[in-house]
This record gives structure tokens, sequence and C-alpha cells, in this order.
């Protein structure tokens, strides 16, 4: 059997019981061969004939159809907001098509430091005609401080187990609550929603939301000690005395140096990752207490996530250098007798000295 994309196709089926009879079911090949996109009717019509007999036309079986069109549109009661503001969510599910739509569920994601508010989240079927009715999410919501997730509850026998029926014209209007947190400074306040159907998922929509500093400070406060572990643990224990003038460095240039106690603080430190490393000029004779579980804390860094208006600790526990074995000395040599004098020699005797002559006498001259 060949197919045309303009003709309509027949389907014949030869039934055998007590005699044969033959059936013919017409359809309209537009109908299987590509999805409907507008709103159409479909008109189906059977034939039948006993064996001998001329075919018998039936009534002719009209079904309207049409194809949904869920349309999210995601909106907030505020353009900007600061630390401390609560700001309203509203996510609008509007079918726009000529056919109801099988809402399954909901997937909502906040932007960084906005936390969403416990037992805000509500949602209502508004169908055409003004009447509402309360759909329920609150059983089947995975809540979350960065957004949630619900599956659509079904609100009569005739939706689907995991969903909510939105008839042509119909709107579902979730409705939800999320406080600004001093975090949020450091995100971009976009907000993204999409819903999913019964056949694939709407348009993804995103709220920007502009945040403002506010009375809040955008600066942090870090606070540490540098201290001698007794128990080489990498965590300060009461009783563990800490290590006065050592020098840390941070990431920025600042040089800090601690106290007679082994403490330091810095006020309006810069949001976002700060390293500071212990300068090992200043604490002779220590290390850094080695750590079998985490090798970050086996450096001489400490690395701490910032955030705006927050608090950090960074602490260095130190233990003393481990002086090695003074090299063996060599056994001395044995002792060389030394070797004895020589003889002095003997003295040569001196010749006698001759006598002088004695003088000539000297004749008288007178």
């Amino acid at each position: 059997m060949s197919l045309h994309p303009c003709k309509p196709m027949n389907f014949w089926m030869q039934l055998r019981s007590r005699g044969l009879l033959a059936l013919a079911l017409t359809l309209p090949l537009a109908t299987l061969a590509s999805p409907l996109r507008l709103k159409a009717q479909i008109t189906n019509v059977a034939t039948g004939a006993a064996q001998g007999e001329e075919p018998t036309l039936s009534n002719p079986a009209v079904i309207s159809v049409g194809q949904s069109d869920l349309v999210l549109v995601k909106t907030g009661d505020r353009s900007s907001a600061e630390p401390g503001d609560t700001v309203v969510y509203r996510l609008i599910f509007s079918n726009r098509g000529n056919a109801p739509a099988q809402l399954v569920a909901i997937q909502d994601d906040l932007p960084q430091g906005l936390n969403l508010e416990s037992d805000s989240l509500r949602a209502v079927l508004v169908v055409p005609g003004g009447a509402t009715a309360e759909v329920p999410l609150g059983d089947s919501a995975r809540q979350g401080r960065r957004g949630f997730t619900a599956e659509v509850d079904p609100l009569d026998s005739f939706d689907l187990p995991n969903g909510v029926t939105i008839p042509p014209g119909g709107v579902l209007d979730v409705v939800y609550a999320a406080e600004v947190t001093p975090d949020a400074l450091r995100g971009s306040g976009r907000n993204l929603a999409v819903g999913q159907t019964s056949t694939g998922f709407t348009n993804t929509d995103v709220h920007r939301l502009r945040i403002r500093p506010g009375i809040a400070s955008n600066c942090g406060t870090l606070v540490g000690r540098v201290f001698v572990d007794d128990s080489l643990d990498g965590f300060h224990q009461p009783g563990e005395v800490g290590v006065p003038y050592a020098v840390v460095f941070l990431d920025d240039g600042n040089r800090i140096t601690t106290d007679e106690n082994g403490q330091f603080s810095v006020n309006c430190l810069r949001p976002g990752r700060r390293v500071g490393t212990i300068d090992y000029t200043s604490v002779p004779g220590y290390q850094i207490t080695p750590d079998p579980n985490f090798i970050e804390r086996d450096s001489v860094s400490r690395v701490v996530n910032m955030a705006p208006g927050a608090m950090r600790l960074m602490n260095f526990g130190l233990k003393p250098l481990v002086e090695p074995p003074p090299p063996p000395v060599p056994a001395a040599p044995a002792a060389v007798p030394a070797p004895l004098p020589e003889p002095e020699p003997e003295p040569i005797p001196l010749p006698e000295p001759e006598p002088e002559p004695a003088p000539a006498p000297v004749p008288a001259l007178f």
C-alpha cells in the first residue's frame, strides 16, 4: 500500500466469523503524517459489507482537536532591593492554545543571596469565567535556600497522576517570597524558572533584580590566632598558648602582626577568597602542624571565603621543630710515640793560644 500526502488512507480488515465481512476505515492522512498546529476537525467514516452484499456507509464521526500553548511569565513586586528586604515573585502559566495543557512540575532557581521563605509557596488555578481553585504544592515541593522544585499534584481524577490540567484560556498563578541577604551583593540577581508539561517544557523566563548595598557594608572582618598546637589536630584547644608577634601576609599585601596572645583582627576586607600566609622567619623553631586528612592544612597558607558583612576565622597551628641529632664525632686516632731526641754532638776543643814573644830591649842613646 502506497501513501500519498494528499489522499486519505484506507484500512481494510477481513473478519472470518460465520462468513466473510469486509470493513473499511478512512482517515485523513494529515492527522498521521504531521502534528496539528491549529484547531481542526477530523472526520472518520467507516464502511462495511457482508459477503455478496453491497457496502454500507456509516455515519461520519467528527472530532475537534487542537494544540495547547503554555507560556510562562515571571515577575517580581520590585525591580531593586537591598539586604533585609523581602521580594515577592510570581510565576504565571497561561494556556494560550485551544487544547488543555498538563503542567507536571515547576523548577525555580533563585540568585545568590536570596533565600526562599518557608511556607510561602502558593498556587492557584484560574479558569475562564473567574472560578479559582488552589493547587497543592507544599507536600511535593522540594524546597531549598536557593529555590524549589515542585511536582504539581492533580486536582481531580481526570488529571495525570502528577500534574494539573490548565484549560484553554486558563492561568496557573504561583506566588512565593524570598528574603534578600547581604550575600546577594555578590550575586547577579537573575532568577530563572521553567515549567515541565506532559509533552515537554515551557519557555524559560528570567527576572532580573538589582541589589543595592543599603545600610549594609560589603566589607568583612577577619579574625584569627597563631598558637602552639599541643594536640596536633590543627584546631585551637583551651590551654594552647598563642605565639606573639607572628607575621601573616594577606593576598592583597596587608601585613598582620599578632598581639601578645597570638591573636589578630582585620576589619573591612573586600569580599571574595582571601588567602593568608604565615611568615616562617617570624616564628623561628616552629612549623605548621601537619594534617593527614586535608592537604590544604599542610600548607603555610589558609583560604577563607569572605562574604559581605561576614566574619571569617583563620587560624595557624604550629609545632616545635624537631632538632636533628648531632652527627657522630669520629674517634681520635691512636697516639704516635714522639721520636727520641738526637744526642747533642760533643764540643770540639779549641787549640791553646801560642805565647807572645818578649819585646826586644831598646838601646840607650846617652
